[in-house]
């Protein structure tokens, strides 16, 4: 299935200059009303699911998206990260989380879903984003998730049903794909939809930058406990840094393509990640069905070249997105079209899309969307932990579930299995 076939919009008509395989035919895709803040209606009361960095900034975006919004329940498996997050709305935006609505634990997602609240924002990291969002779901509650929104193929297809659940109850389900809500990367996707660069051939996406960050592990603190705080450096709990950060240039690639690739084939290997059993660095050639081509580069080492950004070469003219705006220019880089940007922040626009969409009754649901991109990220982690090209079907179909079987908050022996990855020797089907 094709990604740009989820819904539809007005686009622009016209061949390229090229008969043949290469003939440009518009993709489809529904944008939201694009507001400068939502627009008045119901109190919404929402409740943070993961209360560390993305979570309390998913707070404040929400809460400036628009007027009569509140945040009423949140929860976490970290005391100091629930009393954190509650300040950080106290402080910046005078809204002060009732205590007996702050819930600590493994269980802290179900107490927030079932605190009476009308949205859902899930921040945890994303290795329990699929088993939160269906409980969401089925608690009939609107949802912000952030990306990726799994880790492996098993919590890719819990994604989709739930997703499939949210449009028959009407749900509005929106994700952490910000470019998706981005002014400038709107305006580049609408001219190349008026035949603005012809058909696409094929593509670079880059995700080149430092190190994050990592947490050294501490006595007092258990296996549990380490991992969750140490999360983006675990592969069963963050995806990978391909999986978790690369699926932004990925998931723009898909949208522009109006397609999936279904093939992988690309390496990678771990130079100088300090904890955990990841890889710092991928490179991954993609395949759609009609034979074009693009490549995936991603890497988090310091010291290094940096560039966050995406080209796409067509049949006329090559889209990019490397500037301050996004922009086509000719073969000579002469520029020809800068998309027009706006003043409001993406991180914020996304939940302005999403409250507008619940109080003008708007169906918007990026989750199967966005979860077609997650796998197409993991096709090229686990392509690179194998040296072996993976298809598309291959991780459809795959029962490969990543991480231990229960949550405890003590020693649970995972570590002394975890390794790190070597090309050639690990299996694509392992668990």
């Amino acid at each position: 299935m094709g990604v740009g076939a989820l819904s539809s919009c007005a686009g622009g008509g016209g061949k390229s200059a090229v008969a043949g395989a290469y003939d440009w035919v518009p993709t489809e895709y529904k944008f939201p009303p694009m507001l400068a803040t939502a627009p008045e209606g119901k109190e919404l009361k929402a409740g943070i699911i993961g209360c560390g960095g993305r979570g309390s900034g998913a707070a404040i975006d929400f809460l400036s998206a628009g007027p009569g919004l509140t945040i009423t329940a949140i929860g976490d498996v970290f005391q100091d990260r629930v009393d954190s997050c509650r300040e950080k709305i106290k402080t910046e935006k005078g809204q002060e989380v009732a205590i007996e609505n702050c819930f600590v634990g493994f269980d802290a997602y179900q107490k927030v879903i079932d605190s009476g609240v009308d949205i859902i924002i899930l921040a945890t990291p994303p290795k329990f984003r699929p088993e939160h969002f269906e409980a969401a779901v089925k608690a009939r509650k609107h949802v912000f998730m952030e990306k990726p929104v799994a880790v492996d193929p098993a919590g890719i297809r819990q994604v989709m049903a739930a997703a499939k659940m949210a449009d028959s109850l009407g749900l509005k389900v929106v994700t952490g794909t910000q470019r998706r809500h981005q002014h400038s990367y709107i305006s580049l996707y609408k001219e190349l939809q008026n035949n603005g660069i012809g058909k696409i051939v094929s593509a670079n996406v880059y995700w080149n930058g430092g190190k994050l960050w990592h947490r050294d592990n501490k006595p007092e603190w258990t296996e549990m406990e380490w991992m969750i705080r140490d999360w983006v450096n675990w592969c069963w709990l963050s995806g990978d840094h391909i999986v978790e950060q690369h699926v932004h240039n990925l998931d723009v690639a898909m949208w522009y393509f109006g397609d999936h690739p279904v093939k992988a084939n690309g390496f990678g290997s771990r130079q100088r990640r300090p904890t955990g059993d990841q890889f710092d660095n991928f490179s991954i050639d993609y395949t759609f069905a009609d034979g074009r081509q693009m490549h995936s580069m991603c890497r988090q080492i310091n010291g290094c070249t940096n560039g966050v950004y995406e080209v796409f070469h067509g049949t006329k003219a090559i889209a990019k997105t490397d500037g301050k705006e996004p922009m086509i220019v000719d073969a000579a880089g002469n520029p020809l079209f800068t998309a027009e940007k706006s003043e409001t922040s993406a991180y914020v626009q996304e939940h302005i899309n999403l409250v507008t969409c619940i109080r003008q009754d708007i169906p918007f649901n990026e989750a199967e969307t966005t979860a077609i991109s997650n796998l197409v990220a993991i096709m090229g982690r686990v392509s690179a932990y194998t040296g072996k090209a993976v298809t598309y079907d291959e991780m459809m179909n795959s029962d490969m579930k990543l991480g231990p079987e229960t949550f405890i908050m003590g020693n649970i022996g995972y570590m002394e299995k975890a390794t790190v990855p070597v090309a050639g020797t690990y299996e694509k089907e392992a668990k």
